[in-house]
């Protein structure tokens, strides 16, 4: 964690904060067991016990003097994808796949009539530079595709129908 990089946290999905490492570094922090902390900040003490990690989903569970948290950290990685919207390819559970952002269509990996699993490749979309995967959000048949390789789209634009 650089010392000026700024993460941004949400907690109980309503609440957002910023935090940088300076920010943590004036609080007085104390491990006093497995998953417990004992916090010191402005003046105020807190009893933390951190419940659960999800490193790969950078979200946390955590017991704030007899109250869950649940916090999720984004850090500048995840704030721009947020922000050029591509945190929509991940949350896709819809039928009708659009386009998340403008770009060029690589490759289609399906046609009509494949059956797709969740977690399936749909098409590679190239944006800024940057490859990225549009995948199926579950169980489906396709049931049209209205790109080709090589077609430029702009977002919102529907790709790929599924039943």
């Amino acid at each position: 964690m650089s010392e000026n990089e700024k993460y941004k946290l949400v907690v109980n999905e309503h609440h957002e904060f910023e935090m940088t490492a300076e920010d943590l570094s004036t609080m007085d922090l104390l491990s006093v067991g497995a998953n417990q902390y004992h916090i010191i900040k402005d003046q105020v003490s807190y009893n933390l016990f951190v419940k659960s990690f999800d490193l790969e989903n950078k979200h946390v569970v955590v017991n704030v003097n007899g109250t869950d948290f649940s916090v999720d950290v984004n850090d500048k990685y995840d704030q721009l994808i947020n922000k050029l919207g591509l945190s929509a390819v991940s949350a896709q559970v819809e039928k009708n796949i659009k386009a998340p952002m403008p770009g060029l269509v690589l490759e289609v990996k399906v046609k009509v009539g494949d059956t797709v699993e969740e977690g399936d490749a749909l098409l590679i979309l190239e944006a800024m530079k940057m490859e990225n995967v549009i995948k199926a959000g579950g169980t489906s048949t396709i049931s049209a595709v209205h790109i080709d390789k090589g077609n430029t789209v702009e977002k919102g634009q529907l790709l790929i129908e599924m039943e």
